[in-house]
C-alpha cells in the first residue's frame, strides 16, 4: 500500500494512510503540505524512536534526533536520581547517597558525549539509556 507524505510549515513531517480512492486522499491534504509524494509503506521506518526527526524524504535528521536522545537521557537521569534525593537528605544516608548521584552523574555525562559524538541514526540508538 502506498502513502503520501508530506513536510508541515513547523518542519514536521506527516504521513497520510489514504483510505479508499488514492485520488481523494491527495484532494483532502492540507493546502499548506510541501512537496507531497507517494511512497511505499514498506519504506517507512517501522521503529518510531525518532520519528519526530524524520524528513520528507524518510530519512532522519541527525540533529533533531540527537535532541530527542537528549531528552530521554534526561528523563532517564531524573528517574535514578530520585530516590537519591530523598536519601540525600537523611543524615545516616547521605554519604551513601551522594556517591550514588555521583556514579549517575558520571554515567550520564558519558551518554551525553555518545550521543553528541554519534553519526548516525543507528549509532545513536546505541546510546539510548
Amino acid at each position: 500500500m502506498r502513502r503520501i507524505v508530506y513536510e508541515r510549515p513547523d518542519g514536521g513531517v506527516s504521513i497520510v494512510s489514504p483510505t479508499g480512492n488514492e485520488d481523494a486522499a491527495w484532494i483532502r491534504l492540507p493546502e499548506d503540505a510541501i512537496n507531497p509524494h507517494w511512497v511505499d509503506e514498506s519504506d517507512i521506518p517501522t521503529d518510531r524512536t525518532f520519528r519526530n526527526a524524520l524528513l520528507a524524504d524518510l530519512s532522519h535528521d541527525i540533529s533533531k534526533a540527537k535532541l530527542i536522545a537528549h531528552e530521554k537521557r534526561r528523563i532517564a537521569r531524573t528517574e535514578e536520581f530520585a530516590p537519591l534525593d530523598i536519601k540525600a537528605t537523611i543524615p545516616t544516608e547521605a554519604v551513601a547517597a551522594e556517591a550514588a548521584r555521583q556514579s549517575i552523574r558520571d554515567k550520564y555525562k558519558i551518554m551525553q558525549i555518545q550521543i553528541d559524538a554519534a553519526t548516525s541514526i543507528d549509532e545513536l540508538k546505541t546510546r539510548l539509556p
